[in-house]
């Protein structure tokens, strides 16, 4: 019995020594498996903390200010907060900056216009293509946004459209038209909210080859008016007595049949008395334009500023008053009887108009009618960007690289605008062009004038930007008033107008 009972202890104690091992085993294990979870709850918890820095809204958003931008307010401040910790790519972090601007700042417009179209009452359609949804006429169950002359509703905006010369029509004077109630004036002045000139590639045919100059007189005349507003008469007659032989057709000093045809009869003289009825800024009619097609040089008397309608150096001949007769007419003599000068005069036929020439008369490659809905769709835009859900935008978002700057830029004569971003340490006038044309290269655009223009100057696919300035301005002040002074003027004017709206023309 005793040697039973100790083989039975003796088996026990081998049974225990091998289970003692497991459960110190066991237990070691689970400790470490405990410690890995803590672990990996830490981790869990530091990575949730570092992604969400860049997407997450603090409680404080919106608060400090919703209307200023610039440095210092709600907005400024919560895009200092919201600067991600040390570590990683620097570009990567501007980038993340980027994509969280593009969904934050891309506050959705109560009006859609693809859905819900500009509507203009009084007039009909005539135009081929908008970059704009809009509609000319009357709706029964639609309030139109604006109308053609005085329209008895406060929110429907009345429009003057007149292609006259305020000197005849007091009301197409801007100031006058406001007055009267207008809320969009449309003339040939550049100064007008939607301008309308005679101009366009469509309508003139201005790259035309010069033909043969075979007329003995050196300048032809349609003049009908005989009561104009001017001295252009007199400067005709004075022309004439400087030994300066025109052929007249129209009804004021006829001496030529006047049954022709203008622009064919033309192309035979060597100069068009391209003379208006008023001396008015911007009011170029077709008297000049016709001169460019034929390549008549023209002599103009009217608007002021003509020379901001030259194609080329040296190409027109201005008279401002009737003391420039004399040395316009020597001119005139010279030019004629030397074939480099003339050549030279008409030189922009052969190497093209200028940057200035093209960017002007581009404008017309979009339909004054487009160009009316895109304004009415700009100004109900603009209104609404005054409320609080886009005026509490971030607009900026700072980086390790320094705070990245959000703009929006379109080209003239198109509606949609397209993302640009500006990094603080490169606020300068060349980061800007450069940035819109890497923008705009990257969508393969092709400009709004590609299929106006005559063939031979509408160049190959390259951009080249003529011009910047801020959305709303005229086209007086953005041809040739407006410019960023320096990459300060440019820095204060991105930090003073948060989510700026940019306007580009490309020639």
């Amino acid at each position: 019995m005793r040697g039973s009972h100790s083989q039975a202890q003796a088996a026990r104690r081998r049974r225990c020594g091998w289970l003692l091992p497991l459960l110190v085993g066991a237990a070691f294990l689970g400790e470490i498996a405990f410690l890995g979870r803590l672990d990996m709850a830490k981790n869990v918890a530091a990575v949730e903390n570092w992604t969400t820095s860049f997407y997450r809204r603090p409680a404080s958003w919106g608060e400090g200010g919703g209307g200023g931008g610039g440095e210092g307010n709600g907005r400024g401040a919560f895009a200092d907060a919201d600067a991600p910790p040390g570590g990683g790519d620097d570009e990567d972090d501007s980038r993340m900056c980027e994509e969280r601007l593009e969904r934050e700042d891309g506050v959705t417009y109560d009006r859609d216009f693809d859905k819900d179209p500009v509507l203009v009452g009084g007039g009909a359609k005539d135009w081929n293509k908008c970059y704009v949804g809009c509609e000319f006429g009357f709706s029964a169950t639609k309030t139109p946004d604006a109308t053609f002359g005085i329209s008895p509703y406060p929110n429907v905006k009345s429009i003057l459209r007149s292609m006259e010369s305020s000197k005849y029509y007091s009301e197409n004077n801007i100031d006058v038209a406001r007055g009267r109630g207008y809320k969009i004036v449309m003339t040939t002045s550049l100064s007008s909210d939607v301008p309308v000139g005679y101009f366009s590639w469509a309508e003139y045919d201005i790259m035309a080859p010069v033909p043969p100059k075979t007329e003995e007189a050196l300048a032809a005349a349609f003049i009908s008016n005989c009561g104009a507003r001017n001295f252009r008469l007199q400067a005709l007659e004075m022309l004439e007595k400087l030994d300066v032989k025109i052929d007249s057709y129209g009804s004021c000093h006829r001496n030529r049949d006047g049954k022709v045809d203008k622009v064919e009869t033309l192309k035979r003289y060597k100069f068009s008395l391209a003379f208006e009825n008023s001396n008015e800024e911007d009011y170029v009619t077709e008297k000049f334009f016709q001169s460019l097609v034929t390549g008549a040089i023209p002599v103009v008397i009217g608007a002021p500023n003509i020379q901001e309608f030259s194609p080329g150096e040296g190409a027109i001949l201005h008279i401002k008053e009737l003391d420039d007769v004399p040395s316009v007419a020597k001119t005139m003599n010279h030019i004629a009887s030397n074939h480099e000068a003339f050549n030279q005069s008409l030189r922009w036929k052969y190497d093209g108009p200028s940057d200035s020439f093209k960017a002007l008369i581009d404008m017309a490659a979009v339909h004054s009618s487009c160009r009316l809905c895109i304004h009415v769709a700009t100004e109900i835009h603009r209104k609404e960007e005054r409320s609080q859900k886009f005026m509490n935008r971030p607009c900026s978002c700072s980086s390790k690289r320094g705070k990245v700057y959000h703009l929006f830029v379109r080209e003239r004569g198109r509606f949609k605008t397209e993302s640009i971003y500006l990094r603080s340490n490169q606020l300068t006038l060349g980061a800007l062009e450069s940035s819109v044309l890497a923008k705009f290269r990257s969508l393969n655009h092709v400009p709004v004038w590609k299929d106006e223009r005559p063939l031979s100057i509408r160049g190959g696919d390259e951009l080249k930007l003529y011009k910047i300035y801020p959305i709303g301005l005229t086209q007086r002040q953005a041809l040739y008033q407006f410019r960023f002074r320096d990459d300060a003027d440019l820095e204060k004017y991105i930090k003073d107008h948060p989510c700026a709206k940019l306007e580009v023309i490309f020639v």
